[in-house]
């Protein structure tokens, strides 16, 4: 029998980019090795994305702020009974080594491909619709002919300083992840709503429907307080919240 689906929502800023670098990195992982000329378009289109997300927000001061911070919770765990010391030294090595990384990146994180001429001519056009079709695009489109191999070659030289970056988000979302347990509840009427008057807020809500039944949870919140509407996924017209009571599962998670 499958899992059943963990819904996701972000609770702060560095949180929102940390995921949506996740999720593009992951779909450029999908893409980057087919030989589908098709296939390179989408990796490419990915790969302007993240360079902007990188460009937008001061991405690498963010990670090494979590990675120490990180570094300083785990290390208070150190002779805390009931912890295995193997594991615990394995993870503080995986952050210190993933910090080193991001160190020794020169410059801001994504300058080799917001730099490149090539790309910077492919991004001027991928905001126009259908504007990086091959009449428009000439050396993209030939370049897009190129053997495979080529094509991964120059990816990788993209890809030099974002590598680093990329093992950094896994790394971090992987420990909020697993940092807090999933609690059972219930939303009256749909409806659920909780205070985080906490030392340290929640960065992360993770929530679990056993039973999807065409709900799907919709999340309003922010550091201090969060509510969740479960909506019915109507066919047509807008989604609406549904009056039963359903029983979730949610954890709070906080590095």
């Amino acid at each position: 029998m499958p899992q059943a689906p963990i819904f996701e929502h972000p609770l702060n800023e560095r949180m929102r980019t940390f995921m949506r670098l996740e999720h593009l990195f992951e779909r450029l992982a999908r893409f980057a090795d087919e030989d589908d000329p098709w296939a390179t378009r989408v990796a490419i289109e990915t790969l302007i994305d993240i360079a902007l997300i990188s460009a937008r927000a001061d991405v690498k001061s963010e990670l090494l702020k979590e990675l120490d911070r990180a570094t300083e919770t785990l290390e208070r765990l150190t002779n805390r009974a009931g912890v295995d010391p193997d594991a615990l030294q394995q993870v503080l090595g995986e952050l210190r080594a993933a910090s080193a990384a991001i160190h020794g990146i020169h410059g801001p994180i994504g300058q080799c491909a917001r730099e490149d001429e090539f790309l910077k001519s492919i991004a001027q056009r991928t905001s126009i619709p259908g504007g990086s079709c091959g009449f428009d695009l000439p050396h993209f489109h030939h370049w897009l002919l190129q053997p495979r191999a080529a094509r991964q070659t120059r990816l990788a030289h993209w890809l030099s300083d974002l590598t680093p970056t990329q093992e950094a988000v896994r790394l971090l979302l992987s420990l909020t992840r697993t940092s807090a347990p999933m609690r059972s509840l219930v939303a009256e009427n749909g409806f659920f709503q909780e205070s985080l008057e906490t030392p340290a807020p929640p960065q992360l809500l993770r929530i679990r429907l056993d039973a999807l039944d065409g709900l799907y949870p919709e999340v309003s919140g922010h550091r201090n307080r969060f509510s969740i509407r479960f909506m019915w996924a109507e066919r047509s017209g807008r989604p609406t919240q549904t009056d039963d009571d359903i029983p979730f599962r949610l954890s709070c998670c906080v590095l």
